[in-house]
């Protein structure tokens, strides 16, 4: 069953590529009023392989819709390490939780587009390199987050009795999303760090295996695994009924055609019915959150069907 004792959480991650202020701001809105739990945008310079399309900033973007919202909660999936020091994200994690009232989620990756930080003249380096200053990030954040001031030495990041006053309104802390599925480097992290692990597209077919070796290093930390949620990125796909679906799955492909989407193997596809069964097994597997890339980025129509049809199935 869904861990932690918590309900299931329905959000939907919203590529800012090509879109403006309008855009998000008529699915920020349409969330809300729906009852949605979240909004989610990428972490990007610019939109991945077209470079040539409007992308809006990440931290910018999710403040703007925090400031115009009431309930609905934002968060990235996932913010880049190396695109600002962490003792600065802490602050501004902070900041803008305070100022939303508790509505932050932080979602922390290592980064995954080497080309935006060549150009931009940030640091890449190797995968372990990454993912050491991926832990540190983590570490710092996490102790800005819980207490009032802050030392730490890395090798990469250093901070000195750093103070961090007024502290997040959320308690013990916004929570902490970390994604992926590697066994050396990134579950690890999340069996120490995250509130949440969140398994993208690339990894639901196998995301079982991975389970089960995140569980083994919680045991190993000596880290109850139920006080982390499991949450599935995936594409839905969801049609009133089954004489849209070929229409529907053909607009996926364009658009979530790659195999690192893994529609085919960990996909949500179907009638409100089918959508409905899929979500519940996967939920009596420890799924307790959904971050849905909707196979037409969200439109209002698929948004209420969403919400009326397939969300009060896990009220």
């Amino acid at each position: 069953m869904a861990r932690s004792g918590q309900g299931v959480e329905v959000g939907i991650f919203v590529p800012q590529v090509g879109f403006g202020r309008d855009d998000i701001l008529l699915r920020a809105s349409m969330a809300e009023d729906l009852g949605i739990h979240s909004v989610w945008f990428y972490d990007h310079l610019y939109s991945p392989g077209l470079p040539d399309l409007d992308s809006l900033e990440a931290w910018t973007l999710a403040s703007y819709v925090l400031a115009r919202t009431e309930r609905l909660r934002v968060g990235h999936l996932v913010l880049c390490s190396n695109f600002r020091h962490p003792a600065l994200l802490a602050k501004m994690a902070t900041t803008l939780d305070v100022l939303s009232q508790g509505r932050v989620e932080i979602g922390l990756g290592s980064g995954s587009v080497a080309l935006e930080h060549h150009q931009a003249g940030l640091p890449w380096g190797t995968a372990a390199q990454r993912s050491e200053r991926l832990g540190e990030t983590l570490e710092i954040v996490s102790r800005m987050l819980s207490q009032e001031v802050t030392s730490f030495e890395g090798h990469h990041y250093q901070v000195s009795e750093l103070p961090n006053r007024p502290g997040p309104i959320q308690r013990p802390r916004p929570p902490i999303h970390v994604g992926g599925i590697g066994p050396r480097r990134t579950l690890p992290l999340v069996a120490r760090y995250a509130d949440v692990w969140s398994i993208p597209t690339y990894g639901l077919a196998d995301w079982e295996a991975s389970q089960v070796l995140l569980d083994a290093e919680c045991t190993r930390i000596a880290r109850d695994p139920d006080t982390i949620r499991r949450s599935h990125q995936a594409v839905l796909v969801l049609v009133p009924d089954a004489s849209g679906l070929d229409e529907a799955r053909e607009r996926a492909a364009r658009r979530y055609g790659g195999p690192g989407w893994g529609v085919a193997e960990g996909g949500y596809v179907g009638t409100p019915a089918m959508v409905i069964e899929r979500m519940a097994q996967a939920v009596e597997k420890g799924i307790s959150m959904f971050i849905f890339f909707a196979h037409d980025r969200g439109e209002p129509a698929t948004l209420e069907l969403l919400a009326h049809e397939v969300m009060p199935a896990f009220a």
